[in-house]
């Protein structure tokens, strides 16, 4: 759940044997051995967390390591709220459609647009009607005049599958 794993390493975990320490107040107390760096932090009752391990030397902080986990996880935890989930729903047209069958998917693709969901419409072809795809293009295309003013519309006709992908305008 928390972004931060147990790959951080915290005191005695620290292997390098120097390592550049920042102090809980923020400012550079330099190059150091680990164990001064390690005494230094339980002198202050806090602990020597690795902040950096990929410079030479590694860069180590001192700082109290359950407020610092705690405080990222409730970052990522409001990252997580914050984000927008995509959805794509599909709906499925044959080339040989009623009128009121038409209506009937048109609304429902209406009502995913407004849920801010895309919509993959699919043209299903058996048979010989894949010889006659133009027919049931003409539906995809009527499709597409209909939501071209609350959508984006990406056409894509391939040779075996033809579908629009409808996107709601913000």
């Amino acid at each position: 759940m928390s972004i931060i794993s147990d790959k951080t390493r915290i005191n005695g975990r620290i292997r390098a044997r120097e390592v550049r320490v920042i102090s809980d107040s923020g400012e550079q107390l330099g190059v150091m051995n680990t164990r001064e760096a390690l005494s230094m932090a339980m002198e202050r009752d806090l602990d020597l967390v690795e902040v950096s391990s990929n410079s030479t030397p590694p860069v180590c902080k001192i700082m109290d390591y359950g407020k610092f986990k705690y405080e990222q996880a409730r970052k990522a935890k409001e990252a997580k709220k914050n984000q927008k989930l995509v959805v794509v729903k599909e709906v499925k047209f044959k080339a040989r459609i009623d009128k009121h069958d038409f209506e009937t998917k048109a609304s429902k693709i209406e009502k995913f647009l407004s849920k801010d969901n895309k919509v993959k419409v699919t043209l299903m072809l058996f048979g010989r009607e894949r010889m006659h795809a133009d027919l049931g293009i003409k539906i995809l295309d009527q499709i597409a005049e209909r939501f071209s003013e609350t959508a984006d519309v990406d056409k894509k006709y391939f040779d075996k599958q033809k579908h629009l992908m409808l996107t709601p305008k913000k």
